[in-house]
């Protein structure tokens, strides 16, 4: 499936080819049978400090197979102004992130990215965004099994706690 794809025949995260921070293609096939935790990013949110638990959670769940992706996006407040360069500059230095970060995107509306078109199209929680740093747990199926408001904390009991269920499930 290309980029400029319909979102409504995809099915699964996994079916899309997605644009890596740095630039290059990334077929989201790769992750097939990982446990994903996709997350909208921005660098002056009131919720940038979540970075430091999606980092925490990568570093403990990725053996695992768990993996966190961030994709920065400026639709709400232009609170990730930065390019590509500054966005993972602020990243590295701040937080000291290691896990896959994905190039700014729109997440809702007309040009959103069609990944989340998908994301947002489906249950649990279908409907658009409402902020930065709002969550979706996929299971290894490739389809989601769970989505948490901004105001959630990743190191939330109920985000850990189902991204232990779906790292159970083999």
């Amino acid at each position: 499936m290309s980029l400029s794809a319909n979102a409504a025949e995809a099915t699964k995260v996994t079916d899309f080819k997605v644009k890596s921070l740095a630039g290059d293609e990334v077929d989201m096939a790769k992750y097939e049978g990982k446990v994903l935790l996709i997350v909208n990013v921005a660098s002056r949110c009131g919720a940038t400090p979540q970075y430091e638990q999606l980092q925490e959670l990568s570093a403990k769940y990725k053996s695992e197979g768990l993996m966190v992706l961030g994709f920065p996006c400026n639709q709400f407040g232009a609170q990730e102004p930065g390019s590509a360069e500054q966005i993972a500059k602020f990243c590295k230095d701040n937080y000291d992130v290691s896990f896959d970060m994905f190039e700014k995107i729109d997440v809702n509306g007309e040009e959103a990215a069609p990944i989340y078109k998908m994301l947002t199209a489906h249950e649990p929680g279908a409907g658009p965004v409402k902020w930065n740093f709002e969550k979706f747990l996929i299971g290894r199926d490739g389809k989601i099994a769970a989505r948490f408001k901004t105001s959630v904390r990743p190191d939330a009991p109920e985000v850990v706690k189902a991204i232990e269920a779906e790292l159970a499930k083999k």
